[in-house]
């Protein structure tokens, strides 16, 4: 009989569940879209019930449609959406407050106290981050005080979590209240190399500690499904930050490996093995795995719009019906007519980190169409993806020669042919392009035997596609030099 592996991938716009075979293969697959709730400019929400109805129906749906016997599953791995914060009462696990996601930009009043304070420095060194309203730190100080709950909190009758504390205490039994030490990583609440919550910082913000959840390996038995989910109890044996597990799906063990995921933003992570490594150029250090207690840590850079841009064009704009045809659409011109497009839609993430800057479209002229629009939205994906790789090159003092390149744009050959032509490096994609669900079943199968350890590990990996640069330096400094000028038309914005 074949052993099987779940994933649950819950993402920032679906929840989905994939099933994979004792060689890492796909077996079936099933997602969900939900809402997105935008209650100001800047704010973004999620329903809690949507994040965990959908989860729990994509997992039930890929197991009838796989047809596999449920006993043939060995364990389930839980891989999430970063930083969005959640707040339930611990005695009846009702939510107390929408999801706030991590794009929302409600909290800046919070990061620019912090700073007022002097307390970059501090977070730097011992969070691995800098201040901003994408992490979970600030968005859990204002929900204590927009909701009037630290009593409550300081009494222990209030739980905070990230998507992946919120679903194991939902979907396991005896209601673990956990998180995993990349999702803690992702906090700014937590000392990366002592791996303990900072006291510093919880007084800063005025959180708790009896409102935090206990950290856990990213890869290790948690606890069991509960049964009446799918009929049967299944281990639970992993909890990963969504980038940390694509990292480990893509096969990137090393130091110097790095991978880049274009899902609703865009996420570069470079291993840098068992020490975190320091940053000049405004990027993250943070833990990329957790396991046997051990930590590996990585550089990391975030674009926060990546394909959300696509699904801009498709769903406020309707300048498209599919994120698919903007690949056909993108195509059908030269080029982008001067047009630059900065989708700054909640700020810009590493290596600006302006919390202020606003989207931009710019270079447009009477003869700039739908076409351009479309392309320049796309080119805009692998520009600030470029600035990223950049960014890492000048830490690490050297270029890379290879980039690994996952998520559901991937499968945009234009987009990846744009990405090696801007960077002038190889791209290459793996055969299985759902590699933050299948980092998230690597892990949950290494902690229960299905892979007896990271040997056997490595050699799941495998190639699909490689893509050489087809332009030449010339062209690059100057498509660059037009693209720094447009973000730096997109920046402050907000406060003007």
């Amino acid at each position: 009989m074949h052993t099987y592996i779940i994933a649950l991938d819950q993402g920032t716009t679906s929840s989905r569940a994939v099933i994979f075979d004792e060689k890492a293969r796909v077996v079936a697959m099933k997602s969900y879209e939900f809402e997105q709730i935008y209650p100001q400019p800047g704010w973004v929400e999620h329903d809690p019930a949507a994040i965990l109805n959908t989860q729990i129906d994509a997992l039930r749906e890929v197991v009838r449609i796989s047809g596999i016997p449920l006993e043939a599953i060995a364990a389930i791995g839980i891989t999430n959406q970063r930083e969005t914060t959640l707040l339930w009462d611990r005695k009846t696990g009702r939510p107390l407050y929408n999801a706030i996601v991590w794009q929302c930009r409600r909290t800046a009043p919070i990061i620019a106290r912090l700073r007022e304070e002097g307390l970059e420095k501090h977070i730097k060194a011992t969070t691995g981050l800098v201040p901003d309203a994408y992490f979970s730190g600030s968005k859990l100080s204002w929900l204590l005080d927009e909701l009037d709950l630290h009593e409550r909190a300081e009494r222990g009758e209030i739980c905070f979590g990230t998507v992946d504390s919120f679903l194991a205490w939902n979907l396991i039994s005896g209601r673990p209240h956990v998180t995993d030490a990349t999702n803690a990583s992702r906090t700014m609440l937590f000392d990366i190399r002592k791996n303990e919550w900072d006291d510093t910082m919880l007084r800063a913000l005025n959180i708790p500690r009896a409102v935090l959840p206990e950290v856990v390996d990213t890869s290790g038995v948690i606890g069991m499904l509960d049964p009446s989910i799918l009929g049967c109890a299944i281990p639970v044996a992993a909890l990963s930050g969504d980038q940390h597990s694509a990292l480990f799906g893509q096969g990137c063990y090393e130091p110097g490996m790095m991978k880049n995921t274009y899902g609703t933003g865009c996420f570069l992570l470079m291993n840098t093995g068992d020490q975190p490594a320091s940053s000049k150029s405004g990027l993250l250090s943070t833990i990329a795995w957790r396991i046997g207690g051990k930590c590996t840590y990585a550089l990391e850079g975030s674009v926060f719009v990546g394909g959300a841009a696509v699904q801009w064009l498709r769903d406020e704009m309707h300048l498209i019906e599919r994120a698919s045809e903007s690949e056909t659409i993108a195509r059908s011109i030269p080029d982008c007519g001067g047009v630059y497009m900065v989708p700054a839609f909640a700020g810009l993430g590493a290596p600006y980190w302006d919390m202020y800057s606003r989207g931009t479209i710019i270079g447009l002229t009477r003869g700039t169409g739908r076409a351009h629009i479309v392309r320049a939205a796309l080119e805009s994906i692998a520009y600030q993806s470029c600035d990223l790789v950049n960014a890492m090159a000048e830490d690490c003092g050297r270029q890379p020669t290879e980039l690994r390149v996952d998520g559901g744009a991937s499968a945009n050959q234009f987009l990846m042919q744009f990405q090696a032509d801007i960077l002038g490096c190889q791209v290459i994609r793996p055969a299985v392009i759902e590699t933050t669900a299948l980092g998230a079943a690597l892990l949950a199968g290494l902690a229960v035997g299905v892979w007896k350890d990271m040997d056997e590990i490595r050699k799941i990996w495998r190639q699909d596609l490689s893509l050489v640069p087809q332009k030449g330096e010339a062209w690059r400094t100057q498509a660059l030099a037009g693209w720094h000028e447009a973000v730096n038309r997109s920046m402050n914005w907000a406060k003007q």
